[in-house]
């Protein structure tokens, strides 16, 4: 058993002689130990220099911070817009009377709008026009300003404005950019009985409420119809053009409008005013019209109509059969639109019956416009006038218009 057991030792001995041979001394061991700690403490400096640097960005980012909260952001800078339209006419029409044809080309109206916004709250907007191209001495056109003025919301449902501005009345006195209207020509009623483009000066309150109501107050100058010569009594002559009006009498405008279902629009409009000639005492006094509008779209298929009606009271004006003034259209049409542009077509009959016999008519008119773009159409419409008395039957006309209008 000894001897086993001291032959075992041997063998064990033996084999584990190579693994002692590689085994470190004191001395590798103790070198190993030094390069580990010199290692460990070039690790210790590195990091050490990486916390400074972290802590010097944190001082550099808080007082970047620091800095950028003392600095006042300015609010969005104001901004100025240009935009306008414009349209040119050409009139083919055969009277009764051969010298009252009509065979012309006008560029009717070049218009300029300019706004701007102060804040998101006040801005300004307003609307220069120069009619027929050329204006001057003995030359047809005029220069207008049409609208100038101050808009201010007072709250999200309430705004108010002051200075020249268009009535609320009617269709085209607000909306009449060529491309939103059929016919060569605006509407005989709402030039002869609703004198549009028809604009005053003064003050404006306005409100709408999320039911679809609005509605329109304003207090401003007044007409100036004239009583005598071959214009007396004719509403559309009475406009001051707010150019040193007279302003001895004020008038006064209120509008209620529902837009609350789709497609449809309705207003109703009042204007008073006390003193339809300014004149005292020559024979025409108050003046009263009520205007009643209306548009229904349904897809591709549009009726507007429009009802207005004078009431002037006053000796002379009565004696001369010119104390009620009034007229009416009714224009359905269809719109298609296609991959080259919209097609629409559209027939209107009018009656019109204003102060002077010869704007006593009513009309026949069917047209076409097309827009190849949304902000250009192309127009062309038939038109057939019939006048009431016999006398005026020399101005009954057929004829055609062409017309191109632009707006941006």
């Amino acid at each position: 058993m000894k001897t086993y057991a001291s032959w075992l030792v041997s063998v064990v001995l033996l084999c584990a002689t190579p693994a002692w041979s590689e085994t470190p001394n004191i001395e590798e061991i103790w070198a190993i130990v030094q390069q580990q700690q010199l290692e460990i403490e070039q690790l210790k400096q590195q990091l050490a220099v990486a916390d400074a640097q972290l802590a010097a960005n944190d001082q550099k980012i808080e007082a970047t911070g620091d800095y950028l909260e003392t600095i006042v952001v300015p609010a969005a800078l104001p901004t100025t817009q240009i935009s306008g339209y414009g349209e040119v006419h050409y009139n083919n029409l055969d009277a009764e009377d051969s010298a009252r044809d009509l065979e012309e080309i006008d560029f009717h109206r070049f218009v300029l709008f300019f706004g701007h916004e102060f804040t998101d709250r006040i801005r300004f907007f307003s609307e220069l026009e120069l009619e027929h191209a050329v204006a001057g001495d003995e030359q047809p056109g005029e220069v207008e300003l049409e609208q100038a003025y101050v808009d201010l919301m007072l709250s999200d449902t309430l705004s108010a404005k002051a200075g020249l501005f268009l009535l609320p009345i009617g269709i085209i006195n607000e909306t009449h950019e060529p491309t939103t209207f059929y016919g060569v020509e605006r509407n005989s009623v709402e030039t002869d009985i609703i004198p549009s483009t028809w604009w005053e000066a003064g003050g404006a309150m306005s409100g709408h409420f999320s039911s679809g109501f609005s509605w329109d107050v304003a207090a401003h100058s007044g007409l100036a119809i004239p009583t005598t010569g071959s214009d007396a009594f004719r509403v559309r002559s009475g406009r001051q053009k707010v150019a040193q009006a007279d302003a001895d009498d004020l008038a006064y405008t209120a509008r209620l409008r529902y837009s609350g279902m789709a497609g449809l629009d309705l207003g109703l409009s009042y204007q008073y005013q006390s003193d339809a000639s300014q004149v005292s005492g020559d024979g025409l006094d108050e003046g009263q019209l009520l205007v009643v509008n209306a548009s229904y779209n349904l897809g591709a298929f549009t009726l507007k109509g429009v009802y207005a009606d004078w009431n002037f009271s006053g000796a002379a004006i009565e004696a001369a059969g010119a104390d009620s003034q009034t007229g009416w259209y009714l224009e359905p049409s269809y719109r298609l639109t296609t991959t080259r542009g919209d097609w629409g077509i559209y027939v209107r009959y009018q009656d019109v019956s204003a102060a002077r016999t010869q704007d006593q008519f009513t009309q026949n008119e069917i047209g076409v416009n097309y827009w190849p773009t949304e902000k250009v159409v192309v127009k062309f419409d038939l038109r057939q006038r019939d006048h009431d008395l016999t006398s005026e039957m020399g101005r009954d006309f057929d004829g055609f218009d062409l017309g191109l209008g632009y707006q941006f």
